[in-house]
């Protein structure tokens, strides 16, 4: 069986297993984030905190418990790092300097997972279990619970209140995340990835040499990271490593765990205001993106530029033969549009278009079908905007889902536009501009300017993945990254909050013929083209300078 039809089966294969849980997940959440009644467990846990679970919060309140709970998570975690030398199970890795531990502490509470350091040497078993595992819990049930937020904007009426930080925080932990990470590690572990408690066994190759090959529980990390979609790796290889990733079977699971929810959240969406029709289009928007990504990455990589080059396999460089091309390309595609930036190939190898479309991918805002919520947020952020577009061009006042979108609306969103492509080009043009920085790239030209612009690209969308090739474990980076990491977390999440507490203080119109139908192929085309005009509008020259001057040259 030949490569290219092994990979499409897979593709076929991971269709088919999201459309079978797209609506029974999808329907779950929602009721989760709906319902009433509370766990006995969770009875237990709102009342060791003194949270009381029947109130409801105001859009400010609910900033700052999210705001509030980060901040302690980033300072728990910095603590952990600094501290694990005396901790146990720290299997006598050294002390981790304190630019580099803020910077790691800021990743994993933005569910960004950006690491500067090589995990099996620089963590110990406990710092793996007790901090970075539970911040690719909680990180990811905060982007679900702001992303709910705004559907309660959209379905409640005159009204300041927008949810419970505290409730939702503890139900999507407790009832969604939890529960499938512990079906799905077992199921790693019975593929293959390893779960033990082992330190360092020290081994001679059959070449004479020693050799240290680590353990640890590696399995429920594993699936957490991109259940999650976080993507830190237990080892500096990530999912290329066959401790983490032993074949192609735990592959396709972990394309499929990194896209299960996200894909899932559409159908949420549709059930919460009422209207299943309306998740179906964003869904399908979602599902353009993907496809047409995955199938031109693999095009690109499988087309490597020159017949010599090809019959040597340059295809192959940075890619794991157990995995080959194409289920590289479906998993660089599927953990580029989502924010989970686990890798099981090497980014800065791909082709010049192929390793472009990765960084387009993320400058997308990761919407396709992006992060665990913020991937939906993003996505309505931009429905919004298409409203409105298609409001102006017949001169009426827009309105989604019987809320008018006025100015104030409208401010909200244009901010949260803004904001990333802002971290990322000043960012990028800050580091280019140092002497200093630009001697940390290991290349020159249009390639090495497309390492230092993925990264400040990868930080700011909380994606975590990196192109390499820049030396970015130093004070300017770690901060720098760490600073991108933080505004571009909660800034985005400022102005969603404010969008759905402006949004649920309105009285529904309803909807009359002149009324944009948001659930039907023409708005699927509209959104669709405003994704691709504002990205295209935004980044191209950075884009021209850097991959696509690459790929042409």
């Amino acid at each position: 069986m030949s490569s290219t039809l092994t990979g499409w089966l897979q593709a076929v294969a991971l269709v088919g297993a999201l459309a079978l849980c797209h609506r029974p997940l999808g329907d779950h959440i929602a009721k989760l984030l709906t319902t009433g009644k509370h766990l006995g467990v969770e009875r237990g846990l709102y009342k060791a905190v003194g949270v009381d679970a029947d109130a409801d919060q105001r859009w400010p309140v609910y900033l700052r418990s999210v705001l509030a709970f980060s901040v302690v998570s980033v300072l728990f975690l910095y603590g952990l790092i600094r501290l694990q030398g005396h901790l146990l199970l720290s299997l006598g890795v050294p002390q981790m300097e304190g630019h580099q531990a803020w910077n790691t502490a800021i990743s994993f509470t933005t569910n960004t997972n950006w690491q500067s350091y090589s995990g099996e040497a620089a963590m110990g078993h406990l710092v793996q279990m007790a901090g970075l595992a539970v911040q690719n819990f909680v990180s990811a049930a905060v982007g679900i619970a702001v992303m709910a937020t705004l559907i309660r904007g959209v379905t409640r009426n005159k009204t300041d209140r927008v949810g419970n930080f505290w409730v939702d925080l503890t139900r999507i932990v407790l009832r969604l995340l939890l529960p499938l990470a512990i079906v799905f590690a077992l199921v790693l572990v019975a593929g293959g990835t390893i779960q033990n408690f082992h330190g360092f066994h020290e081994l001679t190759t059959l070449a004479g040499d020693p050799q240290s090959i680590p353990g640890g529980p590696v399995a429920s990390q594993e699936v957490i990271k991109e259940l999650g979609t976080n993507g830190g790796g237990f080892f500096n290889a990530n999912s290329a490593h066959p401790f983490e990733n032993p074949n192609g079977f735990t592959n396709l699971l972990e394309i499929f765990l990194l896209l299960l929810i996200p894909f899932a959240l559409p159908r949420t969406f549709g059930r919460m205001v009422g209207d299943n029709r309306q998740g179906y289009a964003i869904v399908a928007v979602m599902g353009l993106f993907w496809v047409a990504s995955a199938a031109l990455i693999t095009f690109f990589e499988v087309q490597h530029a020159g017949v010599a080059a090809q019959a040597a396999g340059a295809g192959m460089e940075g890619k794991e033969q157990r995995f080959g091309i194409a289920a590289s390309s479906l998993f660089a595609a599927s953990t580029t549009l989502t924010s989970t930036g686990a890798v099981n190939s090497f980014h800065d190898s791909y082709s010049p278009f192929g390793g472009g479309l990765t960084i387009f991918n993320m400058m997308l805002g990761e919407i396709a079908p992006g992060g665990t919520g913020s991937g939906l947020y993003g996505m309505l952020i931009l429905a919004v905007v298409a409203v409105f577009v298609a409001g102006l061009m017949v001169g009426r006042t827009p309105e989604y889902l019987g809320k008018k979108l006025g100015g104030r609306e409208m401010k909200f969103a244009s901010l949260y536009i803004l904001t990333t492509p802002t971290l990322v080009l000043v960012g990028t043009g800050i580091a280019m501009a140092l002497p200093g920085e630009r001697a940390g790239m290991l290349n020159s030209g249009a390639h090495g300017f497309s390492e230092v612009l993925y990264a400040f690209t990868s930080a700011a969308n909380n994606n975590g993945s990196a192109f390499a090739g820049v030396t970015v474990n130093t004070d300017w980076y770690d901060t720098a990254l760490g600073l991108v990491m933080v505004l571009g977390r909660f800034l985005p999440m400022v102005f969603v909050l404010a969008l759905a507490g402006a949004l649920a203080r309105q009285q529904p119109v309803p909807a009359t013929p002149g009324t944009l139908p948001t659930h039907k192929p023409l708005f699927v085309g509209l959104l669709s083209g405003v994704i691709l005009i504002v990205v295209g509008l935004t980044y191209f020259p950075a884009l021209a300078l850097g991959p696509i001057a690459e790929g042409l040259h």
